[in-house]
């Protein structure tokens, strides 16, 4: 991923010098377990760990790739001249490549889980401090983008908060369902290694042993993964989209910060643009991007191909690098986040009164009229409102038919904003246990 949108601590992970101290520790921790079952002697075991604090050369690496075109050949050939050709001779014994290969990437993509668990924290973090901070600010729900009726600014950070909390308890699922390793073999029989190495070598890097493999950990838990990683992004987007559409000049209900110094435009300098989620949209793009060639790498040939790796060694960092950055911008963009009360009520009053129309459409019925007929007293009135800006309650007032089902004070008592907020604080318990 380019620098513009990555954070160091996620970057680092997939730096090949990671990869690299990764691909030793598995081949290390394997060399002791073979050591405890007497298939290699002791001191090769140990001779191995002298590389422990060894910074592994990338460019001598793949200085010996270039020649030998396998990559795990390479760095198996660089760690022998660190420990010494002869006591380096037991290293990667019984194994196969993707037991490195398979189970680096899954160690990976565990730390990376981890990062992108404290981002969706912080963009919790933030929701609920915003939620409680605007549960009473009234505002107009729209539906189509169409004013609908009353609700409250509180109640719309409430629902991304309970959307990105599904988020989380999906990507601590995915985590789970990616802790596995593999050191089988060949073809995942254990023919030449025995699962003991297997268990030891899990346990030291905090996996669970994959329960069977073919040379390669199934692709459908790295389906599942990316697939989750795509969801989260989705959610990303459905929050951006809603503070770009606040945003809007003729709406200005909410506004991204705007630092001193900050331009809008090269050409304009009056415009406040929505840059950051406009950014997030075209990120949580890039995320889902990755989705679909996950699920494709499901469908290997037989025990293995490696159709799979060419698209792994992409979407692996590239999607959890934007991901883990696209987190932390939202978080900041919530938190940092204007509102605008006041415009919120000049909005919904632009059709003054006309939100509460199916509160005077229940109130007929309930008072004899059929529902035909309430609707089409109610609407008559409504469509003056839309197409003449006048009050939708002194309309009703002077309509003889209302008033007669109603009654004055019960055309009157209809606008009340109360009843459409009565039960927030119940929401509010559902969503975080507390009103």
């Amino acid at each position: 991923m380019i620098p513009r949108y990555a954070r160091p601590e996620m970057t680092a992970i997939w730096e090949p010098a990671t990869k690299f101290r990764i691909w030793y520790e598995i081949e290390a921790h394997a060399c002791d377990a073979q050591a405890k079952l007497g298939v290699i002697p002791q001191e090769n075991a140990d001779a191995v760990w002298k590389a422990k604090d060894v910074e592994f050369d990338v460019a001598r690496i793949d200085e010996i790739e270039a020649v030998t075109k396998h990559d795990v050949i390479a760095f198996l050939t660089h760690l022998a001249e660190h420990v010494g050709s002869d006591e380096a001779r037991f290293v990667h014994q019984g194994m196969t490549s993707s037991d490195v290969l398979d189970t680096c990437l899954n160690v990976q993509l565990v730390r990376a889980a981890d990062l992108l668990l404290g981002g969706v924290d912080k963009v919790l973090a933030a929701l609920k401090k915003r939620a409680f901070e605007h549960k009473d600010t009234v505002r107009v729900g729209r539906s189509h983008g169409i004013h609908a009726e009353p609700t409250t600014m509180g109640l719309t950070f409430a629902r991304f908060y309970a959307e990105m909390d599904r988020n989380k308890n999906r990507l601590e699922k995915a985590k789970w369902e990616i802790a596995t390793g593999a050191i089988s073999g060949a073809v995942g029989t254990f023919a030449n290694i025995d699962p003991a190495v297997e268990e030891h070598v899990c346990e030291k890097l905090g996996l669970r042993p994959e329960p069977i493999s073919t040379k390669v950990i199934p692709r459908d838990r790295h389906a599942m993964f990316f697939a989750t990683l795509g969801v989260i992004a989705s959610s990303i987007e459905n929050i951006a989209i809603e503070i770009r559409h606040m945003q809007r000049t003729e709406v200005l209900e909410g506004a991204e910060f705007f630092s001193m110094g900050q331009k809008g435009s090269s050409a304009m300098p009056h415009k406040k643009n929505p840059v950051l989620t406009e950014n997030l949209t075209g990120l949580a793009r890039l995320v889902r991007m990755t989705v679909i060639p996950a699920m494709e790498n499901v469908a290997l040939w037989h025990e293995r191909d490696i159709s799979h790796s060419s698209v792994e060694r992409g979407i692996g960092p590239d999607a959890t690098i934007t991901l883990d950055f696209a987190l932390n911008r939202l978080a900041g963009v919530v938190d940092k986040m204007i509102i605008y009360p006041q415009n919120m009520l000049d909005n919904m009053n632009k059709f003054p009164g006309l939100v509460m129309s199916q509160r005077v459409l229940l109130a007929l019925t309930q008072a004899g009229v059929s529902r035909e007929d309430a609707y089409s007293m109610v609407q008559r009135n409504a469509l003056k409102v839309w197409e003449e800006r006048l009050d939708f309650r002194d309309l009703l007032l002077a309509d003889e038919e209302v008033v007669k089902a109603l009654g004055v004070d019960g055309i009157k008592e209809k606008f009340d904003m109360g009843y459409h907020t009565k039960h927030v604080d119940t929401i509010f318990r559902r969503v975080f246990g507390e009103a």
